[in-house]
């Protein structure tokens, strides 16, 4: 596969989007209640999704037979992979949480050998391993009697809890049940695809927004600053990170995908310490080579056994 401009561009925009709202997240923090954000955000991406992709919800009936699956990577998905991810910054950094966050192919092979019979290589295994030493490097600040002390933040615990849950949703998505299979499935496009996980994730969302709200938290202190947030993380992080990247896996392959998902911690380390002041750590230097070192080595691991 020939790395052309537009794939890189395809391949760039996802991660530096998605950095983007974890620095938007961080922002908001004390602005917005984290989980009533999730449930605008979603909430405004579905409106923006309609125009595109209503007849994804005609006939009723088929999306009925399929509700059980469809809440489940909704929940997932949306619901609450990112209010999880809202809260870990409450207390965490946007660094920290996309560091942990690209640990993401540990979980993926544990998630895949735990509950989908996957056996996971000696060389995938090493890879898990480096990418658990980026974690262990990120949650103990660097510090191995830190690590020793086990003194988590909660935003930490929040994101791990986020990240196995997204690779749970993953596997949904890639062993489907028979009748999202072959000729069962639906003849959705990938507007009508998303717009139907959004309104059952909208749902979860409701729900613990519903929690939050009951529990007691500050109301939204609105702004013209708050409304380009939601309009960045509906439109940008939402939409346009979700098209590109499903672009750019179609055409350049999951392999070349994981290596520039992991450019995400680096671009949070750079607008955060260009929008929030938060430069990033040795540490942190530490735990992105490890993460992409065990990427590298997982992913050659997958490349010796492609025909």
């Amino acid at each position: 596969m020939t790395l052309t401009p537009r794939l890189a561009v395809l391949m760039t925009l996802p991660p530096l989007l998605w950095a983007g709202n974890a620095v938007v997240g961080r922002l908001m923090a004390g602005e917005v209640p984290p989980l009533t954000l999730n449930l605008m955000r979603w909430s405004l991406t579905a409106v923006l999704l309609l125009p595109f992709a209503w007849r994804a919800l005609r006939p009723f009936e088929r999306i009925r037979r399929r509700a059980g699956y469809l809440f489940a990577i909704g929940l997932l998905g949306v619901g609450a992979f990112n209010s999880l991810q809202y809260l870990a910054l409450l207390t965490s950094t946007p660094i920290n949480v996309t560091l942990v966050a690209a640990s993401m192919p540990v979980w993926m092979l544990a998630v895949g050998a735990l509950f989908f019979g996957e056996r996971p290589t000696p060389r995938q295994l090493a890879g898990a391993a480096f990418g658990l030493a980026g974690v262990a490097v990120v949650i103990g600040r660097g510090s191995l009697e830190t690590l020793l002390a086990v003194r988590l933040v909660p935003g930490d615990l929040f994101i791990l809890l986020a990240v196995i849950g997204w690779a749970v949703y993953s596997w949904l998505l890639a062993r489907p049940p028979a009748h999202m299979r072959g000729s069962e499935r639906p003849d959705w496009d990938w507007a009508g695809f998303l717009l139907v996980q959004t309104l059952f994730g909208v749902a979860a969302a409701a729900l613990f927004t519903a929690g939050e709200q009951a529990l007691g938290t500050h109301p939204i202190r609105w702004s013209w600053g708050v409304a380009a947030a939601l309009a960045y993380v509906s439109l940008g992080a939402s939409i346009v990170a979700y098209r590109c990247w499903g672009l750019g896996v179609a055409e350049g392959g999951p392999a070349l995908a994981a290596f520039f998902n992991n450019l995400t911690p680096l671009f949070a380390a750079l607008l955060s310490a260009l929008l929030l002041g938060e430069s990033p750590q040795p540490f942190h230097g530490v735990a992105f080579a490890l993460i992409v070192g065990g990427i590298l080595v997982s992913s050659g691991a997958l490349a010796r056994r492609l025909p």
